[in-house]
C-alpha cells in the first residue's frame, strides 16, 4: 500500500483582506483514514477544505492531493467525491438525472441503479429534486459524493436532516468504502459522530489547530470525571470534589481507576449509597468545549 499521505498540507495562509482565516496550518491525512476536521464558528475549516478541494487557492503554503495540486482538476477531481452541505441540484432534474450528471462533470463511471439503491432512493429515481424531502435531498447529496467510489470523499455535515436509520445506512457505506481503501474527511456538528468514526480529529481554533491526535489521545488531556449524589448528613469525602448545583457531587482525576477504588472503599467503609454514579474518561464534546475558552 502506498505511504505517500492522499493529503498534503503544509504551513498552508488563507487571507481576506485583512482577515486571515487560516494561519500556518499542516496537517496530513494518510490513505484508507477517516480524518474529522472540527473546529469552532470561523475557526477556518471551511476555508481550509476548499482549498483542499481545490475550489479556493491558498495564500501560501502547499496543498499537495494524491501528489498534485487540487488546481490540477484532470488529475485530482476524477478521484475526489465531496458531499457539502447543500450541493444544489437544479430543481427541474429527476433524481437519477442529478446523479447521472454529476457523474459525467466528475468523469467517473458507476451504475446510477447501483448508487441510488445504496442509498435507499431507487423508488425516487424518476422524482424532481423540488419535490424531494430535506432528508432526502442529503441522501441525494451523499449519493453524488460516492458515484464511481471515489478514492477520497469530502463529508460535510452529512447526516443533518437524516433520520437515525438513514444515518446508520449512511455510515454503513462509509465502513465498505474504508474496506476497499476509500479515504475519508468529515466536518460535523454532531461530535459523537466524530468520536465513533474517526481514526484521528484535528480541532481548529481561530485559524490555527488547537489539538489533533486520535479521540484518546485528544480526551486525555483532560480529566477524567466522576460523578455521585449522597445523603445528608456525610462525613467527609476522601477525594476533592465539587459540589454541583443539582447537589451532585463533581470529582475531576488523571487517575479515575485510583480515585475510583478509593470512592467505593469510602461509601463501603461508612455504609452509604453514591446515588445516580456516572465514571468516565472526558468526552469529546468537553475537549471541544475546552477550546472556547482557551
Amino acid at each position: 500500500m502506498p505511504t505517500t499521505p492522499v493529503i498534503e498540507v503544509e504551513g498552508l495562509n488563507v487571507t481576506y483582506g485583512d482577515f486571515h482565516a487560516v494561519q500556518d496550518l499542516s496537517f496530513h491525512v494518510r490513505r484508507g483514514e477517516l480524518y474529522a476536521l472540527l473546529g469552532t464558528n470561523g475557526a477556518g475549516k471551511t476555508s481550509t477544505l476548499e482549498t483542499i478541494e481545490g475550489h479556493r487557492t491558498a495564500t501560501s503554503g502547499t496543498v499537495r492531493v494524491f501528489g498534485q495540486s487540487p488546481a490540477d482538476r484532470s488529475a485530482v477531481r476524477p478521484k475526489m467525491g465531496i458531499m457539502l452541505q447543500d450541493s444544489g441540484f437544479t430543481p427541474d432534474l429527476t433524481v437519477a438525472e442529478s446523479v447521472r450528471l454529476v457523474g459525467a462533470l466528475t468523469r467517473r463511471t458507476d451504475r446510477v441503479d447501483r448508487v441510488l439503491d445504496v442509498v435507499d432512493l431507487t423508488r425516487k429515481a424518476d422524482t424532481k429534486v423540488s419535490q424531494l424531502s430535506g432528508g432526502e435531498k442529503r441522501r441525494l447529496d451523499f449519493a453524488t459524493a460516492v458515484y464511481g467510489t471515489p478514492e477520497l470523499v469530502f463529508l460535510d455535515e452529512p447526516t443533518t436532516g437524516l433520520d437515525i436509520q438513514s444515518r446508520d445506512d449512511l455510515w454503513s457505506t462509509v465502513d465498505k468504502m474504508r474496506e476497499t481503501g476509500t479515504t475519508v474527511v468529515l466536518t460535523t456538528h454532531y461530535l459523537e459522530e466524530a468520536q465513533q468514526h474517526a481514526d484521528r480529529i484535528g480541532l481548529m481554533h481561530r485559524g490555527r489547530f488547537h489539538r489533533e491526535g486520535t479521540v484518546a489521545e485528544l480526551t486525555r488531556t483532560l480529566p477524567s470525571v466522576i460523578r455521585f449524589g449522597l445523603p445528608a448528613p456525610a462525613p467527609a469525602l476522601p477525594l476533592q470534589a465539587t459540589r454541583e448545583g443539582d447537589g451532585r457531587y463533581l470529582v475531576e482525576t488523571f487517575e479515575l481507576q485510583k480515585a475510583m477504588s478509593a470512592l467505593l472503599r469510602w461509601a463501603e467503609d461508612h455504609g452509604l449509597e453514591l446515588r445516580d454514579l456516572e465514571a468516565g474518561p472526558t468526552r469529546l464534546d468537553d475537549v471541544f468545549r475546552a477550546i472556547g475558552n482557551a
